[in-house]
């Protein structure tokens, strides 16, 4: 076939991000590219000939190793010249196929299968590959980068935020931690998932009417089939193996997109101007803007969000190819092809995210300053231990008491520990209940408490350690 300057190709995962991505991209071409296509619907119909001659006791290492090289030989160029003839991508394949293998053996070539038992099992078998070789590493890849990330950083003080307000301290490897939990628990489900996909040989219509002529026990057949492939069959066919296995591995991966997503967002807010707790590796030579030199855009984690934006949709499409007309019809023919599109999306986001953590930064005094000086922010972070301190104390207008002080450390523009200390008996009552629970030595000692909101953490420190501890052990092996 003509060759085509890749500046010529239409969709951007061809042109723009084969290049900039390369290795992800070429790690994919194996997998979801047309060749991959054609050489797994190759592999699938070898396979069927391997189990027919099995069944009567014909097959030999010799016999293997000719037909693997008959499939080594098929140029899907010829099978598309071939498809110009025929209308029909299976058969033209089918007929390719008969001229590469040994004329004894061209009539075991397809017998007793329908088209959809080469596509649907060639399609389980290749997303299984992409998934447990491809995208699988990938997001371990990145899951243990973030357990680095979220036990260098367990103690670092940040404040938690919650509707775009300051709320109370966190640690910024407790933030982190929340996405190492959430995209661990995903990746497990993936691996799962992936080892469920199924295959078939159950003909045209599921019943196994083509090979009942041929063998005794079709679905012994069937089971030798598709263990060449390391599948097992679908527990009911039609033409078609049940959708479901594969939705649920795509919805899988979309569960899992949405996660980076969600955390391509947070990163890109905390490196906002008047944030600026993180930072995106930024290189030498690179521009943040074609007219403000100063520019350091967090274009990173914007793009990995811009993937995630155009690709996210596409799981309407997967539920839509669940619905099929009675035991088959041709509606997923086109859209299912755009599985592959989707797969190499997400992967180049995931890469691209993983970059971002590789290079991410974390400016610790900025951190702790925007800690500190949300203590002057409608009464500050600390106002909740003071609530509950009072209330515990016997108050039971606790929290308007607080809340009225926090209000006047706004008007007066001072910290809430300086509103505070102008309640000498609120104070006392919540110093002694502080001393009391052995958080200090004596109530004397409570202001300095309020004047350091980083000591109010609870357990973020240890939960950041205890899940990045736990995930490390789980993918590390």
């Amino acid at each position: 076939m003509e060759a085509r300057s890749v500046f010529r190709n239409i969709s951007p995962l061809d042109h723009r991000y084969s290049i900039s991505e390369q290795a992800v991209f070429e790690s994919l071409v194996p997998w979801l590219s047309e060749e991959a296509l054609i050489a797994a619907c190759v592999k699938a119909e070898i396979a069927l000939m391997i189990a027919h001659l099995t069944v009567r006791g014909k097959i030999s290492p010799a016999i293997r190793s000719d037909l693997e090289k008959a499939a080594a030989s098929i140029d899907p160029a010829e099978v598309y010249t071939e498809e110009e003839k025929t209308r029909h991508n299976i058969r033209a394949l089918v007929n390719v196929l008969k001229r590469y293998v040994a004329p004894e053996l061209a009539p075991l070539v397809h017998l007793g299968a329908t088209s959809v038992d080469i596509l649907d099992t060639s399609l389980s078998y290749r997303m299984a590959g992409v998934t447990r070789h491809i995208v699988l590493p990938l997001l371990k890849k990145l899951e243990l980068l973030l357990c680095a990330f979220a036990e260098r950083e367990a103690e670092t003080p940040q404040v938690g935020r919650t509707h775009g307000q300051h709320a109370v301290p966190i640690t910024l490897g407790f933030a982190i931690a929340e996405y190492v939990s959430r995209l661990g628990k995903s990746i497990v489900e993936i691996e799962q998932r992936s080892k469920e996909l199924k295959g078939k040989l159950a003909g045209a219509v599921g019943a196994y009417n083509a090979t009942s002529m041929i063998v005794q026990n079709p679905e012994e057949l069937e089971r030798l089939y598709l263990a060449e492939l390391d599948l097992e069959p679908s527990e009911h066919s039609t033409q078609l193996v049940e959708p479901e296995y594969l939705l649920r591995l795509l919805l899988e991966f979309n569960t899992a997109f949405g996660i980076i997503a969600n955390l391509a967002d947070d990163l890109r807010h905390l490196q906002r101007s008047e944030i600026g707790e993180l930072r995106e590796g930024f290189a030498a030579d690179q521009v943040g803007s074609s007219t403000m030199p100063q520019k350091r855009n967090p274009w990173n984690s914007e793009h990995v969000k811009s993937l995630w934006k155009a690709f996210m949709p596409r799981v309407n499409t997967f539920f839509m190819d669940q619905i099929s007309e009675h035991q088959r019809d041709l509606s997923n023919s086109a859209s299912q092809r755009f599985i592959a599109d989707y797969i190499a999306g997400f992967c180049l986001a995931i890469s691209r995210m993983t970059g971002v953590i590789e290079g991410l930064g974390a400016d610790r005094e900025r951190l702790l300053a925007n800690l500190r000086g949300g203590s002057g922010l409608a009464g500050g972070v600390l106002a909740e231990p003071a609530y509950i301190l009072l209330a515990e104390s016997g108050v039971s207008d606790a929290h308007e008491v607080i809340r009225k002080i926090t209000l006047n450390a706004e008007k007066e523009n001072i910290s809430f520990a300086q509103a505070l200390a102008k309640e000498p008996d609120i104070l006392q009552r919540i110093g002694g209940k502080m001393a009391e629970l052995g958080l200090i030595a004596s109530p004397e000692d409570a202001l300095s408490f309020f004047e350091k909101p980083e000591r109010y953490s609870g357990l973020a420190a240890h939960k950041a350690k205890q899940l990045a501890k736990k995930y490390k052990k789980i993918f590390e092996g």
